[in-house]
């Protein structure tokens, strides 16, 4: 089986600190697992990530983007794209955000 390189961005970096930093701010026991989880996600994106589905965002962008889905109910969204063998994580948005635009 394929093994990838699981890269966040510095973008996305920044997306997983402001919504951990809100969610410290409603619930702290919340937003340590959250935190957990999300890291945990994407780094199981090293092994098939092609098996997440395109993000509906995709036809804004040169490339496919496609994203993982994490968490119960309303999931948080993440964002990624595949480059030879390399997974790049672009953004990480919940699902209750409009939909994401290239900037």
């Amino acid at each position: 089986m394929k093994c990838f390189q699981v890269i966040v961005t510095p973008n996305a970096q920044e997306n997983i600190e402001h919504a951990y930093a809100w969610l410290q701010e409603e619930d702290p026991h919340y937003a340590q697992r959250w935190l957990q989880e999300i890291r945990d996600k994407i780094l199981e994106l090293a092994t098939l990530p092609k098996s997440h589905a395109i993000a509906p965002e995709s036809t804004a962008f040169e490339t496919d983007v496609r994203q993982l889905l994490v968490g119960r109910g309303t999931p948080w969204r993440v964002f990624f794209t595949i480059d030879d063998q390399k997974v790049y994580i672009l953004h990480v948005r919940h699902g209750r955000q409009d939909y994401w635009r290239p900037e």
